[in-house]
C-alpha cells in the first residue's frame, strides 16, 4: 500500500510521503489547536509543519510544485500560519493587548517585504544572466566579470526570507505563557529587523560594478575570441536536459580532431550537464545571438540530435552541415526524413546506408558517408579464453559472462527487456555452467521505475548473484591470492582519495557568469583525472577475485570496461549489444517476445551473428561452448561479416576515418565558397546582377544582422523550436 501511495504521489520515499502527509494534516490541526485554543499543542504542530515544509523543499519533492499550482504554494503556507497564530491570540483574549497589534502590524509589514525582497533576486539574477555562456573559452581578459553574490543570498532566497518569521512565531507563542510581552517584541523585531537587513544585503548587487556587461558588449568579447580562435569544426546540439548524453558522447571525438573544434549549445541545462572538456564550448540560447556570432571560419557544422533549433545554423551557407547522429541502430529515428536538410549524412557502415535506401525517406545514397564510430575505440577486441584446468583460463581466471539486459520501457512491450520473463533463468544456468564460468550481472540504470515487476525480478536476480558469490568464495576449488587482492584495494583508496582531491580543486562556480569566467580547464588536471580513471578501472577489477560473481551498479565500472573484461555477454535488442559486436566476442540476445528465430533476426540486423535465447535460456549452452573452444565456434565468421556491415572496417581506425570525412567536406565548402566569390567579380559588368548576388550572400553570414530592440535572450516570435525524432 505503501509503494502505491508513493507512486501515485510521485514522491521519492516513505519518509517524503510521511513529509507530505504531515504537511496536508498538519495545517488543519494547526487551527484546531488555535480553536481550542492550546498555545504547547499550536507550538508543537507549528514546529512539524515548519519541519515537513523544509524537508520537501530539500528534497525537491514534486508535490511542493503541485501545492504552487493548485495557490497553496510557499508563502500562502507561511501567510496561513501566521494568520492561525492571530486566531490563537484572539482566542486567547489577547485581542486588546499591545502584543496582538504588535503581532499583525509585524506580519503585515513583514509580508509586505516579500515583494521588494523577491524583485531583488529576479533582477540581480536576471542582470547576471549574460546572453551566452561559455566554457574553456577566455572572456576574463576582455570583460569584467565580477563575482557571483554570496551563494547564502540567493540560493533558496524565498524560503530562508519567509522563515525569519520564526522569530516572531517563538516570541509570541513564549509571551502567552510567560505573561510578558517582552519576548514577544523581541522576536517581532528581530524578525522585522532581519528582514530589512536581508533586502539592504541585495541591493548593491543590482547596479554598477556588481552587474556583467551589457550583451553587446559580451557578444562582442565572444566574436573577438573567435576571431582569434578562428574554429573550422563545430559541433551543434540542442536538447532537453536528459539528452545531455547525446552530445557527451561525441566530446572525446571533438578532442581528437585534426581541426579546430567548438562545441555550440542551445540550452543552459545542456551546459550544466556536460562532461568535462577540453573543447571551446558556447551555449547561445537565443537564436538572434546565434546568427549574430562571426563564425565566417568554420567549414564543416556536425549535428548529433534533429531538433527544430537545427535551422538557425543551417541557414549559414559557408559551411556545410553533417548529421552525425548519437547512435547507430535500427530503430525509426536512424532514418528520419529530417536528415534530408543536411550536406551529408555519416553513418558507421553498410548497414547506415542500406537503411536508409530502404527507408527511401529522401536521403540520396551519394550524400551518406561511412565513417565508423570512434566512440567504440576504447572497446578491445577478443582472441578467445587461454586453456587452463576445469574450463578456466591459463592465468586461473573463470571465463566471463555479462548480463546486461536493458529496461522494461514505458510500453509494457515484454520484448523490451529479458529481466522479467528470462532474467532469472539466464543468471540461473550460468552460475551452475560446468565447467564454471563467472557472471557479471550489470542491468540498465532506469530498470523497475516503470514495472514492479521489473523491479522485483532485478531483486532476486542481484541476490541469486550475491547469494553464488558467497557460495563460490567458501568453494574450496576457487582460491585467491589474498596478498594481491589487499594490494589492490589499497591502490583503489588511494586513487579513489587523489580522484575526491582533484573533484574538489575545480572550485564552486558561484553562478553562470562566474563560471563563463572562470570556465577555462585545466589541461593537466583533466589528464589526470583521465589517467587515474583508467588506473582505478585496472585496480578495480583485481580488487576481487577473477572467479567472483559480482553485481555492477552505478556510473563505474563503465559498460564498455565491463566489455572489455567479458568473455561473452547475454543482453536485449538495444545499443547495448551494437557497441558490444566491436568486441568481436560472442554474444546472445534473448527473443522475450517470442517471436521465433528468423522473425526475430530479420527485424533486427544486430542479432544476426548471435546465439537467440528464448525464456528459459536453454540455448546457452552454445554461448559457452562458443567461449570455451573458439576454434568451434559457429558464428565467428558471421560476427566478424556482421562488425564490419554495421560499424564499417576496422582500418583505417574510425578516429582517422572520421577526420577525413571532416577534411573532404571542409575542402568542398571552401570551393564552394571560392566559386561564389567568383561568381560575384564575374558579375560586376553587371550591377544589377552583382547587387542581388550581393544581397544574397551577406544577408545569409553569421555576424551580419544586428539585433532589434526588445528581442531577448530567448527564443524569438516565430522561430521553430519543435523537436523531431532523432
Amino acid at each position: 500500500m505503501i509503494s502505491t501511495a508513493i507512486r501515485v504521489a510521485r514522491v521519492g520515499s516513505a519518509a517524503e510521503l510521511a513529509a507530505a502527509a504531515l504537511v496536508m494534516l498538519g495545517f488543519p490541526a494547526l487551527m484546531l489547536a488555535a480553536l481550542v485554543p492550546s498555545v504547547p499543542a499550536f507550538a508543537a504542530l507549528a514546529a512539524v509543519t515548519y519541519l515537513a515544509d523544509h524537508y520537501l523543499h530539500r528534497k525537491g519533492s514534486y508535490l511542493i510544485n503541485r501545492l504552487s499550482k493548485v495557490r497553496a504554494g510557499l508563502s500562502i503556507r507561511f501567510l496561513i500560519r501566521q494568520l492561525l497564530l492571530i486566531l490563537l491570540l484572539a482566542r486567547l483574549d489577547l485581542s486588546d493587548d499591545l502584543i496582538f497589534y504588535g503581532a499583525v502590524a509585524c506580519f503585515i509589514a513583514f509580508y509586505g517585504l516579500q515583494a521588494p525582497h523577491g524583485a531583488l533576486v529576479t533582477l540581480i539574477r536576471n542582470r547576471r544572466r549574460m546572453p551566452v555562456a561559455t566554457r574553456n573559452i577566455d572572456l576574463k581578459s576582455r570583460i569584467r566579470i565580477p563575482d557571483a553574490p554570496p551563494r547564502r543570498l540567493l540560493h533558496r532566497s524565498a524560503e530562508k526570507m519567509l522563515h525569519l518569521d520564526l522569530f516572531a512565531v517563538v516570541g509570541i507563542l513564549i509571551s502567552t505563557e510567560a505573561d510578558s510581552a517582552a519576548a514577544g517584541f523581541t522576536g517581532i523585531g528581530l524578525t522585522f529587523g532581519l528582514g530589512c537587513l536581508y533586502v539592504l544585503f541585495l541591493m548593491p548587487y543590482v547596479r554598477g560594478r556588481k552587474i556583467p556587461p551589457r550583451a553587446d558588449a559580451v557578444l562582442a568579447a565572444v566574436d573577438d575570441w573567435l576571431a582569434g580562435y578562428k574554429p573550422e569544426t563545430v559541433l551543434y546540439f540542442s536538447g532537453s536536459r536528459d539528452s545531455a548524453y547525446q552530445v557527451n558522447m561525441w566530446l572525446e571525438t571533438m578532442e581528437q580532431l585534426d581541426t579546430r573544434p567548438l562545441i555550440i549549445l542551445r540550452e543552459r541545462a545542456i551546459l550544466n550537464n556536460l562532461a568535462p572538456t577540453t573543447v571551446p564550448v558556447i551555449c547561445v540560447p537565443g537564436g538572434v545571438h546565434l546568427m549574430n556570432l562571426d563564425l565566417s571560419t568554420v567549414r564543416v557544422a556536425l549535428y548529433a540530435a534533429n531538433v527544430g533549433k537545427n535551422i538557425h545554423l543551417l541557414r549559414v551557407p559557408t559551411m556545410k552541415h553533417v548529421f552525425i547522429g548519437h547512435g547507430d541502430s535500427d530503430k525509426l529515428a536512424s532514418v528520419n526524413p529530417y536528415s534530408k536538410v543536411y550536406d551529408e549524412v555519416w553513418t558507421a557502415g553498410r548497414a547506415g546506408r542500406d537503411r536508409y535506401a530502404i527507408a527511401d525517406v529522401g536521403v540520396r545514397d551519394d550524400d551518406i558517408v561511412e565513417v565508423g564510430r570512434p566512440q567504440l575505440a576504447p572497446i578491445q577486441t577478443w582472441h578467445g579464453v587461454p586453456e587452463g584446468p576445469r574450463g578456466a583460463a591459463a592465468d586461473g581466471r573463470c571465463p566471463t559472462v555479462l548480463y546486461a539486459p536493458t529496461w522494461e520501457g514505458w510500453d509494457g512491450n515484454p520484448g523490451n527487456t529479458s529481466i522479467v520473463l528470462a532474467g532469472e533463468n539466464i543468471v540461473q544456468r550460468l552460475i551452475t555452467a560446468d565447467p564454471p564460468v563467472r557472471v557479471l550481472y550489470k542491468p540498465h540504470p532506469f530498470t523497475g521505475t516503470v514495472s514492479k515487476d521489473a523491479k522485483a525480478a532485478h531483486q532476486r536476480i542481484a541476490a541469486l548473484v550475491e547469494k553464488s558469490a558467497a557460495e563460490r568464495a567458501a568453494d574450496p576449488r576457487f582460491a585467491a591470492d589474498s596478498a594481491a587482492l589487499d594490494r589492490a584495494k589499497a591502490e583503489l583508496t588511494r586513487i579513489e582519495a587523489r580522484l575526491a582531491e582533484l573533484s574538489g580543486t575545480g572550485g564552486s562556480r558561484g553562478d553562470e557568469a562566474e563560471a563563463t569566467r572562470d570556465g577555462m580547464v585545466d589541461v593537466r588536471r583533466h589528464e589526470e583525472i583521465a589517467r587515474l580513471r583508467t588506473e582505478w578501472n585496472d585496480a578495480y577489477w583485481r580488487s576481487f577475485p577473477s572467479y567472483e560473481h559480482r553485481v555492477i551498479s552505478g556510473a563505474q565500472p563503465r559498460l564498455y570496461d565491463c566489455f572489455n573484461v567479458s568473455d561473452a555477454m547475454v543482453s536485449d535488442i538495444s545499443s547495448v549489444v551494437s557497441d558490444f559486436i566491436a568486441s568481436g566476442k560472442p554474444y546472445a540476445v534473448t527473443d522475450s517476445a517470442e517471436v521465433g528465430v528468423e522473425e526475430f533476426k530479420r527485424h533486427n540486423t544486430a542479432v544476426r551473428a548471435a546465439v537467440i535465447l528464448s525464456n528459459s535460456a536453454a540455448e546457452l549452452g552454445g554461448l559457452l561452448d562458443a567461449v570455451r573452444d573458439p576454434s568451434a565456434d559457429p558464428l565467428a565468421h558471421e560476427r566478424t561479416e556482421l562488425k564490419q556491415y554495421l560499424l564499417g572496417p576496422a582500418e583505417p581506425k574510425s578516429i582517422d576515418q572520421f577526420n577525413a570525412a571532416v577534411a573532404d567536406l571542409a575542402r568542398k565548402a571552401d570551393a564552394r565558397n571560392v566559386g561564389q566569390e567568383t561568381r560575384l567579380g564575374a558579375a560586376n559588368a553587371d550591377p544589377a546582377e552583382a547587387a542581388e548576388l550581393a544581397t544574397e550572400l551577406t544577408t545569409a553570414l553569421p555576424g551580419q544582422r544586428a539585433a532589434t530592440d526588445g528581442e531577448t535572450d530567448g527564443e524569438t516570435a516565430g522561430e521553430t523550436d519543435g523537436v523531431t525524432a532523432g
